[in-house]
């Protein structure tokens, strides 16, 4: 299948790679000329502008967005909207919040241009492990994409078997309680790392709430950790202190403990490398998504307490005293997105 990509840096450029090692055609645009070229080496078609990148595509098109959130993809939408034809279609796989999916699909739908959100998880590593990708758009025209979810996705050895899945039990509901009905491109895809999540803006909305928790579940693993570096202090009782290897502790969790996840194979990379994590300032940033998370649970009156103390430690990290927990924070950000400490967040 061919495939247009706009923004291959870290992410961008693997996914662009993975796509190729599966055999589809890829032709991509950034605005650093290096990045371009170093894919062109690897077999994708370089573009000098966004006019040009189309031209190397047969309609109807795909092209991939993966851009930061913002401004940055708003122009490239907009831009997009001026130069593809009805049929043509937009996918955002970067992280956008998913209110402005929905604003822009009605601003194309009398174009005839389809837009597409794709929720994408995966970071630096999804070359090699493939990407958790959500999917929000119309079943016809996800159905089109299936090739390139496919080879973009882990496929079905990237986690256990689950058990079966257990049909939902009906509700009543009125007409104005009835959520939005949209048939699915595909529902068996889950165990291959890919969904249909539902219409516009659905595969964002999953996204948003995958990044909120996943601010929980490093916060849980950073407190923890914390307390066991805090058994060594000199003020504890001699009989209550501990010298423990906090980098065997994180290993040995690793193996048959019910807290096994990626995010704890991370923690203790980082650990084997530098037990007290002297190279982070603990400054830790926040994305959009933990925010638009909270704010969503607050609108909807949905409580996620750990959720929201999360996201508001990662605002105390950025005015107090560098502490362990926080150091831990920044390591496991770029260990799974390659994300440095910013100094000015």
């Amino acid at each position: 299948m061919q495939i247009g990509i706009i923004g291959v840096g870290r992410m961008g450029a693997n996914i662009a790679r993975r796509l190729m090692r599966h055999g589809h055609s890829v032709a991509v645009h950034d605005v650093q000329a290096s990045a371009m070229e170093a894919l062109a080496q690897e077999g994708a078609t370089p573009a000098a502008g966004v006019q040009e990148l189309i031209r190397h595509l047969t309609p109807p098109r795909v092209l991939w967005l993966m851009l930061p959130a913002g401004e940055p993809t708003e122009q490239a939408v907009r831009q997009l909207g001026q130069l593809l034809a009805a049929g043509d279609v937009i996918i955002d796989g970067g992280n956008t919040y998913f209110r402005d999916d929905i604003r822009r699909a009605r601003t194309l739908q009398p174009l005839g241009i389809h837009y597409v959100d794709v929720g994408t998880s995966g970071g630096v590593w999804g070359l090699q492990r493939g990407y958790c990708l959500m999917v929000g758009g119309e079943a016809a025209v996800v159905s089109r994409l299936q090739p390139i979810l496919e080879a973009l996705a882990p496929g079905g050895d990237a986690a256990a078997v689950a058990p079966a899945k257990q049909p939902a039990p009906e509700r009543s509901a009125t007409p104005d309680q009835a959520p939005h009905a949209q048939p699915h491109a595909f529902t068996d895809t889950a165990p291959r790392g890919y969904i249909h999540a539902g219409p516009v803006g659905a595969g964002h909305f999953v996204k948003m709430v995958h990044n909120g928790i996943e601010y929980g579940m490093m916060q849980a693993l950073a407190e923890g950790f914390h307390l066991l570096h805090s058994a060594r202090d000199a003020s504890l009782p001699a009989d209550e202190r501990y010298e423990l290897d906090l980098p065997a502790i994180a290993e040995v969790w690793r193996h048959g403990s019910v807290i096994t996840s990626w995010l704890l194979d991370l923690t203790a990379a980082a650990l084997a490398g530098d037990p007290e994590l002297e190279r982070f300032s603990g400054r830790v940033s926040d994305s959009g998504e933990g925010r638009w998370t909270i704010q969503t649970a607050v609108e909807r009156a949905v409580p996620t307490p750990v959720l929201a103390a999360a996201l508001f430690n990662r605002f105390r990290s950025r005015i107090e005293e560098s502490a362990y927990p926080d150091r831990l924070l920044s390591a496991m950000r770029l260990g799974f997105g390659g994300h440095t400490e910013d100094k000015r967040s």
